[in-house]
């Protein structure tokens, strides 16, 4: 059934062509490569673009996205190591990093805000499509530093071109572009995606768009659909997006300004609920600058001007049933500094800068669980390195001023509002061991912070039937600040191909914000109920309680075949073939009720063969995650357990030249085994038990991309 929410994708393209004019209105008032990690992180967009920051990160760009990328951004990342999927059946997919996720997670779009409700609720999804992604880095552990306490689990920044940051073009100009079109999985996919760009030396104009579709998707184990037989698919699990945009840069020696504007729309089913449906609208439109050779302190400016209008409706059939609508601002300005050459050949250079929010947020409906809210913020940021003959120091810190206000009567809940200044510090320290120029030897990195989270709106004032938690959710309208301690130690070696790499993390929280039981039971109109009584649901409360974090993750690189100086790549005539491992674990502890905290991804080891050959790429290796028994014990809150598991992949690829033409040809096939598996870092798997849908069966994908 088509819903209001579908378009295609041309209509889309040439809506966002026509709203250009209003993006531009209410602002008036690189490297491609097949690397899966970054031994340097490079947040592109910021201020910092070429200066190391010491955590761990990873990239994803080139081949190797086009290779991975999944429906959602959850699934493009998962495996990955200390990444996870926060899956709600195949259309919703979050990262979750080192086991904490919703708003501990900032995702970023070319580092600026994306502001939609993905993390009010397990059951929203996040409106990106991998499709015109270019770049996905993942910045990890305490980085609260350079955006906030939403950001305490991680960074995850999705990079597109649509506003050009450097020359593409010489004075002459030219055109380039992209398509790509895949189909097949286990959701039986069909998807296509294009861009196509031009300019010269002065001016670059982009413009893209994007069309997928997928069915119910098919898992190993026999599924009902309220009750009825609905054969190996996964009822109501079927989904539309389209989405398309374009922009406009000026280039000028020393910078850049450019304006964009896109939408992206979604219809998918809940996976809970046979007959609801999501209908889901974002529009936004960004203006961006950058000024180099500032002269006086600093040695460029830069800043993010962004407007996001978000519509989210639940349909319960054709009949709307709630809808949430987000309108949000956001504006960052931030001022790199001259280096400062010091004695003994140090130099001390960083960044300074300042941040403004606003997030207005509607709920109507007969299932909304928040009232209408409004949250606005302020923050001041500095980021300082030290940079030695032996390494590097740095340190840093932010504060911030956040305004959340429930904006009518909720529940119990009175109009009012709450302020809170959290702040944020950080110390680092790099190591390096290697000698000279050489990328051989040892490099240690550590990294201690404290971090601090205003409380969300709906962690304040929530009062409410929340179905994709199955649970009356009540909010503490006195939260105090989420404060954290973080520490991460890493190590990391390379001799030639060879690579190793370790990083232990620990965060200890004196006020963990989370749901826990209390108990008691209600309806969903809010009446008292007892468990036995048709349509209960426990009541659940926001509190604060003290948590733990710790783990371990670790990554290696073996050259099994081929040289030294053989370059895993399509470029390369002379073959070669690496042995890629990976491990992690998480471990989460709630110290106040002495239990485990939900939704915790297992120990997982991986391993990877990688072969590549002239033209041709081969990928051979299985993700094997330990049963996950480290489940909450506190009676209502009881967890439910998940199996080990091992799933088997494979992937072919080819690489065809033809002048401009570049055509990247691909196959992958995942779980080969077609192992019937649970997910422990899905929703569905705690609150619909052995109802919940499992993780995907056999799989095979086909797609090519050409680019010129």
């Amino acid at each position: 059934m088509k819903y209001v929410f579908q378009r295609s994708a041309a209509a889309v393209a040439i809506y966002t062509l026509l709203d250009a004019t209003l993006g531009l209105a209410w602002a008036q008032s690189a490297i491609e490569g097949e690397g899966r990690h970054l031994d340097e992180v490079t947040i592109t967009g910021r201020a910092l673009d070429t200066r190391p920051l010491l955590t761990p990160a990873q990239q994803l760009s080139g081949a190797a996205l086009t290779q991975r990328q999944g429906s959602t951004l959850g699934e493009t990342l998962d495996t990955l190591p200390g990444i996870a999927n926060g899956s709600f059946g195949p259309n919703v997919g979050r990262p979750v990093i080192r086991g904490m996720d919703g708003d501990r997670i900032r995702i970023l779009q070319n580092s600026g805000a994306n502001m939609d409700v993905s993390g009010l609720s397990t059951d929203h999804a996040v409106p990106i499509d991998p499709l015109t992604t270019e770049r996905i880095e993942v910045l990890r552990g305490p980085a609260a530093l350079l955006y906030g306490g939403s950001a305490m689990g991680g960074v995850v920044n999705v990079i597109d071109n649509r506003i050009a940051r450097e020359r593409a073009f010489e004075a002459k100009g030219g055109v380039l572009g992209k398509v790509e079109v895949r189909a097949g999985g286990a959701a039986n996919e069909r998807s296509s995606g294009a861009m196509v760009e031009a300019g010269n030396d002065k001016v670059a104009l982009h413009v893209d768009a994007f069309d997928r579709s997928t069915q119910n998707l098919r898992v190993p184990k026999d599924m009902t659909c309220d009750g009825t037989p609905n054969g190996r698919r996964v009822c109501n699990s079927a989904s539309d997006s389209q989405g398309g945009a374009v922009g406009g840069t000026l280039l000028f020696d020393r910078g850049y300004v450019g304006l964009s504007t896109s939408e992206y729309r979604s219809t998918y089913g809940t996976v809970a609920e046979p007959t609801v449906r999501i209908g889901m609208r974002r529009r936004h439109q960004v203006m961006e600058g950058q000024l180099r050779e500032v002269g006086g302190a600093f040695e460029d400016v830069k800043f993010q001007l962004g407007h996001t209008n978000y519509t989210h409706t639940e349909y319960d059939a054709t009949v709307a049933n709630t809808r949430f609508d987000n309108q949000g601002n956001d504006f960052r300005l931030e001022g790199r500094q001259q280096a400062l050459r010091l004695n003994n050949g140090m130099q001390l250079d960083g960044t300074v800068g300042i941040q403004r929010e606003h997030n207005d947020l509607q709920a109507e409906g007969a299932e909304k669980f928040v009232g209408p809210s409004r949250t606005q913020s302020a923050a001041l940021f500095a980021y300082q390195t030290l940079k030695t003959s032996w390494g590097q120091l740095s340190a840093g810190a932010r504060t911030e001023s956040i305004r959340v206000a429930l904006r009518e009567n909720f529940g119990d809940n009175l109009a009012q509002s709450q302020t809170f200044n959290p702040f944020s510090w950080g110390l680092g320290v790099m190591r390096n061991l290697r000698k000279g120029e050489s990328q051989n030897g040892w490099q240690i990195t550590s990294h201690l912070s404290a971090s601090q989270r205003a409380p969300k709106d709906y962690e304040l004032f929530a009062n409410g039937p929340h179905v994709a938690t199955a649970a009356y959710e009540v909010g503490s309208a006195h939260m105090g600040l989420e404060k954290a301690t973080q520490l991460d130690v890493g190590a990391e070696w390379q001799q030639g191909a060879h690579k190793f790499g370790v990083t232990a993390f620990g965060s200890h929280f004196a006020n963990f914000i989370s749901l826990q039981p209390t108990g008691d039971y209600r309806l969903s109109q809010g009446v008292a109920a007892v468990q036995t009584d048709p349509g209960a649901m426990p009541v659940y409360n926001f509190q604060g309680v003290r948590a733990r974090f710790y783990g371990l993750e670790s990554n290696a690189k073996v050259r099994m075949v081929g040289g030294e100086d053989a370059v895993l790549s399509s470029n390369s005539a002379q073959g070669a073939m690496d042995l890629e491992l990976r491990a992690d674990l998480v471990l989460a502890q709630d110290l106040t009720h002495n239990s485990d905290l939900p939704l915790i991804a297992p120990m997982r080891i991986g391993a990877d063969a990688v072969w590549s050959h002239s033209a041709w790429g081969a990928r051979l290796g299985f993700m094997h995650a330990a049963a996950q028994n480290h489940v909450p014990n506190n009676g209502a809150n009881s967890g439910i357990t998940t199996a080990a598991n091992t799933l088997w992949r494979a992937g072919l690829n080819y690489h065809a030249h033809s002048g401009p033409v570049h055509s990247l040809w691909f196959a992958k096939l995942d779980n080969i085994t077609n192992k019937l598996a649970y997910s422990s870092t899905s929703v569905l798997t705690q609150t619909m038990g052995s109802n919940a849908p499992p993780m995907a069966g056999r799989s095979l994908k086909v797609g090519v991309q050409i680019s010129f």
